[in-house]
């Protein structure tokens, strides 16, 4: 049975990808912790994401995919530096989510001598949510997936950070990031600055927490000035684990079809998510606390800041603030 062997066995789930994908992907690494205990799990990814996951339950050690000497292991029959070999043979299981059509790279990790190799494609199709068929070559190992909604599992020092940035802030907090991996997944910026002025009206006086990276400088700038004399903070280029953190402490979130949606989900606020052309049976968080909206006919200037305000509005009176 999984889990009972003698020698703990080392695993390594191969994850590349955007903020969002990894999320969904941690579902599939649970199922790997749940059934190995013993394991000594470690991800293969871009560093900045998979340290939402080191030391943080589904892994004890992570590696940076951003390695020149990797590109050996795309050639056939490649010259494969002896440090990686080493690396890649000390593992008893590799799942790989790279996209990889001519089998090169599983080619040359089994070069490394890994005998077991779980390939597994990471297009998703209109099947299945896609926490569901990321955990598929699970199966391969008896390992079914039952529970497809992401959990993240932030640390006390990711707490602690969150606790001294929040400490000035006055409570209830509700978090929105405008923006997403697409402008087109992306609500109108002048609804979000019409929801902002409605909900900092409130009489339980929000302050409204705007979330977001340099992908959403300009949106976030235009917010802010328009916001002028609202409670409004800012969380601008945090470390992903520390902006977990802060998510946490929220009383909710609002936001589009993204990655920082998905980490919301994942620790547990309740999310207010605006969809548009993308199918939430999909890709929405597969989490209770994930509340969709979605824009009729698939055009998100069709669905108006009254509703999404309804939709927080509902939110807060369920919870004790």
């Amino acid at each position: 049975m999984p889990g009972s062997q003698s020698t703990s066995p080392r695993i390594l789930v191969i994850r590349g990808g955007a903020i969002g994908d990894f999320v969904l992907t941690l579902p599939a690494i649970a199922l790997l912790r749940e059934n190995f205990p013993a394991a000594q799990i470690e991800i293969l990814g871009y560093k900045h994401i998979i340290e939402l996951a080191r030391d943080r339950y589904y892994a004890h050690a992570t590696r940076s995919i951003e390695y020149a000497a990797l590109s050996s292991f795309f050639v056939p029959g490649g010259d494969l530096p002896g440090d990686l070999v080493e690396y890649f043979g000390g593992f008893q299981h590799v799942v790989s989510y790279l996209y990889d059509p001519d089998f090169y790279f599983e080619t040359n990790i089994r070069r490394c001598g890994v005998k077991n190799f779980l390939a597994a494609t990471p297009k998703i199709d209109e099947s299945i949510h896609a926490a569901r068929q990321l955990a598929k070559p699970l199966e391969r190992l008896a390992l079914f997936l039952e529970e497809p909604g992401a959990r993240l599992y932030t640390s006390d020092a990711d707490r602690e950070f969150a606790a001294q940035f929040l400490k000035e802030t006055p409570t209830p907090v509700i978090a929105m990031h405008p923006g997403s991996g697409s402008t087109r997944k992306n609500w109108p910026v002048k609804y979000w600055r019409e929801l902002g002025i409605s909900l900092a009206a409130m009489p339980s006086a929000p302050a409204l927490l705007l979330v977001g990276g340099e992908a959403d400088r300009d949106s976030l700038a235009f917010l802010i000035k328009e916001w002028n004399g609202l409670p409004v903070y800012t969380a601008r280029d945090l470390p992903l684990p520390h902006l977990a953190a802060i998510l946490e402490q929220c009383a909710v979130f609002i936001g589009h079809d993204s990655g920082i949606s998905h980490i919301a989900a994942a620790v547990g606020v309740p999310a207010v998510l605006i969809f548009g052309g993308t199918n939430p049976k999909i890709w929405a968080p597969a989490n209770s606390n994930a509340h969709v909206l979605q824009a009729s006919e698939d055009s998100l200037d069709r669905l108006a800041p009254v509703t999404v305000e309804a939709a927080v509005r509902g939110i807060l009176s369920t919870r004790s603030l």
